[in-house]
């Protein structure tokens, strides 16, 4: 089994780790570039090549949550593993690391798998926010007949969590957009962010969609949120993204504001011979997990 940073086994054993790495790798409804799947051991293989010391917090990250434990890759087959079913049984064991008082880092695959991560979290946490952070807002009905398709990932959670945080969206259907419209959702356009409509009286984008969350809070992160000439490896890539410091910015002060309870990576579709989309999302997770346990000077979750 392939493991987060292949780390010394003193500090990857499962009782000990404060944090789990748990791969996902569900495809079912891609539905432009497919491999999703192969995104978990793509990234975990990555992870071996990073680092382990931070600068930025001045410590090796791995030891702020006493370990990080990295459990076999769930599998799904073809009679029970597709839509609803997967999603059950990607809640039931998010919940399952949960209740064993374990952050858990979902790893896809699809977008899709974010249902039952999130799901499992809500039930956990009651006031919780999903922070989405997408180039796509995923918020269809149905998509080609499914409604579990990686289209409809957000209409699926808004179901049981209305309290969607939505940032950097460029892509939409007309039908997602009224929907947004109706049931008020707290969207940030990649557009109204770069046009700077949130700089204001001292404050930026990160404080107003800072703001607009609950003290907890779920983060799903599809890696389209990035730029695609940062991340070309992507199913569906939109111009107009993300790069690197401001995103790792934002994320800094979101852990230190709010409270991260877990959160997904999903949609990574490597492609060789590109290397380096999944070192930089290994070293994404790396760097938020960093920000999630540090107890730096000056920690500030004040609203």
């Amino acid at each position: 089994m392939t493991s987060f940073l292949h780390l010394d086994a003193e500090w990857c054993g499962f009782e000990q780790a404060g944090a789990v790495v748990l791969p996902v790798p569900y495809e079912y409804t891609t539905s432009y570039g497919k491999g999703t799947e192969g995104a978990p051991e793509a990234i975990l293989r990555a992870s071996h090549y990073l680092e382990l010391y931070d600068e930025e917090l001045d410590v090796e990250i791995y030891r702020l949550p006493k370990g990080i434990a990295t459990l076999p890759s769930m599998s799904f087959d073809e009679t029970s593993g597709h839509d609803q079913e997967a999603v059950a049984l990607i809640d039931g064991q998010v919940a399952r690391l949960i209740e064993q008082g374990k952050f858990v880092i979902s790893l896809g695959g699809e977008h899709t798998m974010s249902i039952g991560a999130a799901r499992a979290h809500t039930r956990h946490y009651p006031s919780l926010s999903i922070l989405q952070l997408d180039a796509h807002s995923d918020l269809r009905e149905e998509y080609y007949g499914n409604r579990y398709s990686h289209a409809c990932v957000m209409a699926r959670i808004y179901e049981f969590n209305p309290d969607i945080v939505q940032v950097g969206i460029r892509s939409q259907g007309a039908e997602e957009a009224e929907f947004i419209r109706k049931k008020s959702i707290k969207m940030f356009y990649a557009i109204a962010i770069k046009q700077g409509l949130y700089d204001r009286e001292g404050k930026s984008w990160h404080d107003a969609v800072i703001d607009s969350l609950k003290e907890n809070v779920y983060l799903t992160f599809d890696c389209d949120f990035f730029d695609p000439s940062l991340i070309p490896a992507l199913g569906t890539p939109e111009p107009g993204g993300f790069g690197w410091d401001e995103t790792i910015a934002f994320l800094r002060r979101l852990a230190e504001r709010r409270t991260i309870v877990g959160f997904d990576v999903n949609e990574l579709m490597p492609v060789s011979p590109f290397i380096s989309p999944q070192f930089i999302i290994a070293k994404l997770i790396y760097k938020l997990i960093g920000y999630v346990f540090s107890k730096t000077p000056g920690k500030d979750k004040s609203a």
